[in-house]
């Protein structure tokens, strides 16, 4: 399946109920193909591409928090978005199980950028044979090329798989202008931390 996602304009505000969540998901591979740590300032978006920083703030109480966006969802008609446990906990919505918020782009904090790479997602493919064909064809463009095994989650969410990963960028802005001439051709490829398992 082909999902095309938006660009993400720091600054654009997004206004709609938030949800939250934590078990059974604590453990499994998030979309992005991170273990989800229902501890961890994270969220699920339908659209936003990952890597995404926003800040959500309570439109009742105006507490907030700031997350990034590494899943999918949330799945129910109205929400537009889906916090870690973490993030709920610093809003108050643990309790409370849904509210209304404005979620707003954020420049990524320099505590999470500092010192780490990050490199493009083009292709995750359970067959060996094919995640080295597709990276020997990328090479011709893009020099930074490579196939990492990613072992099976015994707790769910991805099965054994070969990641077909493109570029060493030392900033996000480089990174998002890598992603910006993959998605040419690669329309589900998206940013990743370079040392992500």
């Amino acid at each position: 399946m082909t999902t095309r996602v938006p660009v993400a304009r720091t600054g654009s505000i997004e206004e709609g109920i938030a949800s939250w969540y934590g078990d059974p998901y604590h453990g499994r591979r998030a979309a992005n193909g991170e273990i989800f740590d229902m501890d961890k300032h994270t969220a699920a978006h339908p659209s936003l591409p990952f890597e995404t920083w926003v800040r959500v703030k309570r439109n009742d109480t105006k507490k907030e928090t700031e997350v990034r966006i590494t899943d999918r969802g949330p799945f129910v008609k109205g929400r537009i978005i889906d916090l870690s446990r973490a993030a709920a906990r610093d809003i108050d919505l643990v309790r409370d199980g849904v509210t209304k918020v404005r979620v707003t782009v954020i420049d990524p904090p320099r505590s999470y950028t500092r010192n780490r790479r990050f490199t493009i997602q083009v292709s995750s493919l359970r067959d060996k044979p094919r995640a080295e064909q597709l990276e020997k064809s990328l090479r011709a463009q893009y020099a930074k090329t490579e196939v990492r095994y990613r072992k099976p989650n015994p707790a769910g969410g991805h099965a054994e798989s070969w990641r077909v990963l493109v570029g060493r960028e030392s900033s996000i802005d480089d990174a998002r202008k890598l992603l910006t001439r993959v998605l040419e051709k690669f329309p589900n490829a998206f940013i990743v931390p370079f040392d992500a398992e």
